[in-house]
């Protein structure tokens, strides 16, 4: 393992010897809210500072069992709660790309230990933006797989109806071949030829009230898009009959309920702010909510995939509040998690589809050009 200057690293781990396979000596790095037996997995927090799991996440398992040498643990933000890098107990993670700006998160470990050479793949989770966000702030690959698709055992959860578990790499082969080890699947002909893209100028509400702002970036890939065979028309996707919030509320504070608000005192300040919100959460909001999610999962969009943005705005500062940004920051992302389809991260380019197939085929086609 080189020196890490951007401290993307919790744990450093010798490596051991790799097993053949279809990832036979990729050096993995793996997200430290993923158990790995023996090895601290701290999940980004002070509370489990000290804690060493039993047990291996079975996802780490088949990666080990591909061939993949696990070489550590990434940092996160606490409990992986936040679109920043930003790590009171472990240090912020800088940007090896964009000195200065934030990482993203909250794989944020993960995208800057792929910008820095640190490692080849990496696994990471999505619960609202936290896989395809660092990958767009450091210029890396990442896939958010259709929810569900992906066991997440062994993983610490933040919202079980929006967690998901994926792929981070360099490249877009290289996620669909970790994909491919991890759902026992083959890779994904490239295709974009003949399928319909819907150019997503403005990301949906998410039931709130809060409008999203409309940008123009989409419209810059529609003609390489377009020369590669697809056709590309204006989309727009439905909103939510109620606020989504009250499911994320609801289901953050059943996670934390063996130490919150039992040991709040242990929490940072920006993690307690947003548990202690949660709190105001009622009942009949939370109703509401799971049947506005559920309704908005059975949507069918009349095109094969969508084409949108990961962030639009200017890089935040790396020490930027997070409470301030996080809204704005992640709104062309975090719909794809209550809807439940995968998305494709290729630096800012956002490949979003029902699909896990769908999104990897055509990403491979774009790269492939």
């Amino acid at each position: 393992m080189s020196v890490d200057p951007y401290s993307a690293l919790i744990t450093a781990v010798e490596p051991g010897e790799a097993k053949p396979g279809p990832l036979s000596g990729k050096r993995l790095l793996v997200k430290d809210l993923i158990d790995t037996a023996g090895i601290r997995t701290t999940y980004g927090s002070r509370i489990y500072g000290d804690h060493v799991p039993e047990r291996t996440a079975p996802a780490v398992t088949k990666l080990l069992d591909a061939g993949a040498v696990l070489v550590g643990k990434l940092n996160l933000p606490e409990f992986a709660w936040a679109v920043m890098g930003q790590n009171p107990f472990y240090g912020t993670v800088h940007n090896p790309v964009a000195p200065g700006k934030t990482t993203g998160g909250s794989s944020s470990g993960n995208a800057a230990g792929l910008a820095a050479d640190l490692c080849d793949i990496a696994l990471g989770t999505d619960t609202g933006c936290s896989i395809r966000l660092p990958s767009a702030c450091c210029e890396t690959v990442g896939l958010k797989p259709r929810w569900g698709s992906i066991g997440m055992e062994g993983v610490f959860p933040l919202c079980p109806t929006l967690d998901t578990l994926g792929p981070m790499a360099t490249t877009v082969e290289d996620v669909a071949l970790v994909w491919s080890v991890l759902k026992d699947e083959p890779v994904p002909e490239p295709r974009l030829e003949g399928l319909t893209v819907g150019l997503l100028r403005q990301p949906p509400m998410v039931g709130d009230g809060r409008e999203t702002e409309p940008s123009e970036l989409a419209e810059g890939w529609a003609v390489d898009l377009e020369r590669l065979g697809a056709r590309v028309v204006e989309a727009r996707v439905p909103e939510p009959s109620a606020s989504t919030w009250p499911v994320f509320n609801h289901e953050a504070l059943e996670s934390h309920r063996a130490t919150f608000p039992s040991r709040a005192a242990e929490y940072s300040d920006v993690c307690r702010t947003k548990l202690e919100s949660a709190q105001k959460t009622t009942p009949a909001e939370v109703e509401a909510a799971y049947r506005a999610v559920e309704e908005w999962r059975r949507f069918e969009p009349d095109v094969d995939l969508y084409v949108a943005p990961c962030y639009t705005q200017e890089l935040p500062a790396e020490d930027a509040d997070e409470l301030e940004v996080r809204l704005r920051f992640s709104e062309f992302l975090r719909w794809v998690n209550l809807i439940g389809w995968a998305g494709l991260a290729i630096g800012n380019l956002q490949l979003i589809a029902p699909h896990d197939e769908t999104a990897l085929a055509a990403g491979l086609a774009w790269v492939r050009g």
